[in-house]
């Protein structure tokens, strides 16, 4: 079989990283809903197995389950590969693996401020540039998970706010190159989102204001109706813009301020 063969004879999938929880988990159902055959991967496999379940009993196809640590410098290629074994390749590529770091730069760790770049930036490179040439195959897309963070000047998050920076920059960069060919690439840029990821880095939940928290879900929707819209840069919910907005003709007005206590979130 020739190589040519061989690549057509691999199913097309929507591969989604970090869909154990939070917004990843929310972009799966999504998806899963509007008939996208899932790949989903995350570090921990009990969740995944669980967000299969749920999909099934929804009446959605199950996902493939693979598990992977993206963070690692082999995770890419080991997903990359564990997918080619399932006869698997994706169409449409959700990069949404990402963790933060919460205290003042020059106090943190800098191999944990390193780990933050390797999966927030470096591995939605990879994953994004490994399979341009599946997603165009399949005239599919990218759809990189960011942060109106992107937007503003992350005190004591400075790393994770300049990462999602480069993730805004790298999709709007790749939404022109890759629209020739047929190809949607998408930044989804929410605001403060519910999820486990404050509770796990120990921000508390008045870290930022109340009214600019949004569910999982309804970002996960936007998301999912921007994308397919193909919208370069899809920020959801009123207050998140109005932010981003300000920032952009006041430079430093909204700029974030969390405090001086160091944790940890990952999803």
């Amino acid at each position: 079989m020739s190589s040519q063969q061989a690549l057509q004879t691999l199913k097309p999938v929507t591969l989604i990283t970090g869909a154990s929880s939070g917004i990843g988990a929310a972009l799966a159902r999504v998806f899963a809903a509007h008939g996208h055959e899932l790949a989903v991967t995350a570090r921990r496999r009990e969740p995944l197995d669980a967000l299969a379940a749920d999909l099934v009993k929804a009446g959605h196809k199950a996902p493939h389950v693979v598990t992977a640590d993206l963070a690692d410098r082999d995770g890419p290629v080991a997903l990359a590969e564990a997918l080619a074994a399932q006869g698997l390749e994706p169409a449409v590529v959700v990069n949404n693996a990402g963790f933060g770091l919460y205290g003042a730069a020059a106090s943190l760790d800098i191999g944990e401020q390193l780990a933050v770049i390797d999966l927030d930036a470096r591995a939605v490179t990879e994953l994004s540039l490994r399979f341009a040439d599946s997603v165009k195959r399949h005239r599919g897309g990218i759809l990189n998970v960011a942060s109106i963070a992107g937007f503003l000047t992350g005190e004591n998050m400075a790393v994770y706010f300049a990462s999602k920076a480069y993730v805004v920059s790298l999709s709007q960069a790749l939404h022109r190159e890759l629209a020739p060919h047929g190809v949607k690439v998408s930044a989804l840029c929410p605001g403060p989102v519910r999820t486990a990821f404050f509770g796990r880095a120990g921000m508390g939940p008045k870290i930022f204001p109340s009214f600019l928290y949004m569910p999982a879900d309804a970002v996960a929707r936007a998301g999912y109706d921007g994308f397919m819209r193909g919208k370069r840069i899809i920020i959801p919910g009123f207050m998140p813009k109005l932010v981003v907005t300000l920032e952009r003709f006041f430079p430093g007005l909204m700029q974030a301020r969390h405090g001086t206590q160091t944790a940890r979130a990952r999803r």
